[in-house]
């Protein structure tokens, strides 16, 4: 349906494979991307070689964008998907060449035409106006939709953190928020918390010199900087180089609640039908690349909620490990059209 076949494309992605002409490629530029553990920029490299190269092997007909996600911040190649060639190819690798090249500029941090996109589909929906709620799923959630927004008929997310439809959260009512302003209010939380406060500079200072001496032996040995995730701050960068707290955060009273996962299930088969099943359009398939690190725990759990996920949009998953697995899975060079 929608399409008479012109512009179709033979896609491949890390070996995940589609037929294709209206293409999203969907890259997560997080910090968490470029962690040692995941071979560092390096790796983030192979990932862009991989991106460009499919997009030079496209037909001619063949309408593509690229957008670059950290978190819920995006960046598109262009503002609308645009036709494959030549010209454009270069204009891509120009446009992605500098993102995590650099460990001083990590992610679309300092990005100034890096914004949180406004999703359009669905308003009234009690989980539309959820998205948005700073928690992991959340984000996931609110890059599914923006990416389906993109009226396309394939999807490629390369992301350091998929759960697929995992428990959603939503913010604290008004009885939740009472209840929480009263369990941080007990004595003894105010004293934790005070204690903790005060030790959080010397905390920032112990990360700081911890560095210093690891890019000091790095850059002896002529590697780049090491990369920090970040995504908690100091508390994050604390686990990642294994420092310990002397007084540690005090336990965190409940800020969010879940969201019934059939509900979250409902939106989507009702944000499918709105966008393309009822404007007779194909559903695209939405395919996910999980790159991880050697080490990171993905459990049986976290697969078959991937699984899951990829299925819903007749799609498909793979899971790479660390630098060598993703240089050895590459697949778009040799795929022609």
């Amino acid at each position: 349906r929608g399409s008479i076949g012109m512009g179709l494309s033979d896609v491949s992605v890390f070996g995940l494979k589609t037929r294709a002409e209206r293409i999203l490629f969907v890259i997560d530029a997080n910090r968490q991307m470029v962690t040692d553990k995941k071979g560092g920029l390096n790796s983030y490299k192979v990932i862009k070689d991989e991106v460009t190269d499919m997009v030079g092997n496209l037909s001619a007909g063949t309408l593509f964008n690229v957008m670059l996600q950290d978190r819920s911040r995006t960046m598109l190649f262009k503002p609308q998907l645009s036709s494959a060639g030549a010209d454009v190819h270069q204009q891509l690798i120009q446009w992605i060449t500098p993102i995590n090249s650099d460990a001083t500029k990590v992610g679309l941090e300092q990005n100034p035409a890096a914004k949180k996109p406004k999703l359009t589909a669905l308003p009234d929906e009690e989980v539309h106006k959820i998205l948005p709620h700073g928690h992991r799923g959340n984000e996931t959630a609110f890059m599914t939709q923006y990416a389906l927004e993109q009226n396309v008929d394939a999807i490629f997310f390369i992301t350091g953190y998929h759960r697929g439809f995992e428990t959603l959260r939503r913010p604290m009512n008004e009885r939740e928020k009472a209840e929480y302003e009263r369990a941080i209010a007990k004595p003894d939380y105010i004293k934790q918390m005070a204690k903790h406060q005060e030790e959080k500079p010397k905390m920032q200072a112990r990360i700081n010199a911890e560095m210093e001496k690891i890019n000091a032996e790095r850059k002896a040995k002529g590697q780049p900087p090491r990369v920090l995730e970040q995504r908690h701050g100091v508390y994050s960068n604390a686990h990642e180089l294994g420092l310990k707290w002397t007084n540690p955060h005090p336990p965190h009273p409940p800020r969010s609640f879940e969201v019934k996962d059939h509900l979250v299930s409902k939106y989507f088969r009702d944000l499918v039908d709105t966008l393309y099943e009822d404007n007779d359009k194909p559903v695209p398939s939405v395919n996910v690349v999980l790159f991880l690190a050697g080490d990171e725990v993905f459990d049986a759990n976290a697969k078959t909620l991937l699984d899951k996920y990829v299925r819903f949009f007749r799609g498909k998953n793979r899971v790479i490990r660390g630098e060598n697995e993703i240089k050895g899975a590459r697949s778009s060079k040799e795929t022609q059209n």
